[in-house]
């Protein structure tokens, strides 16, 4: 999600890239392309759920983050993911 942010130039328009993002996606974040995203239940306070945060809004990544505990769902990067519409 970082890399593609980063290659976004005009709002709606992906060019190629090429190095390193420095990008840092955190609540508030207007998110240029993505409509949708995959991702793993990463550990809370995470740069992942951080991302992810800012995607949903915290109170409902909570929530999510919440039932996948209580469904003992695997956290990290082998383990279950989720996608957010």
């Amino acid at each position: 999600m970082r890399a593609l942010e980063s290659a976004v130039t005009i709002p709606g328009k992906i060019f190629p890239y090429d190095g390193w993002t420095n990008k840092f996606i955190f609540p508030p974040y207007d998110f240029t392309i993505a409509d949708m995203m995959v991702t793993n239940f990463h550990h809370p306070m995470s740069t992942q759920f951080i991302m992810v945060s800012a995607f949903l809004g915290p109170e409902l990544a909570m929530q999510a983050y919440q039932t996948a505990i209580k469904e003992k769902y695997r956290f990290s990067t082998y383990g279950d993911a989720m996608l957010i519409i």
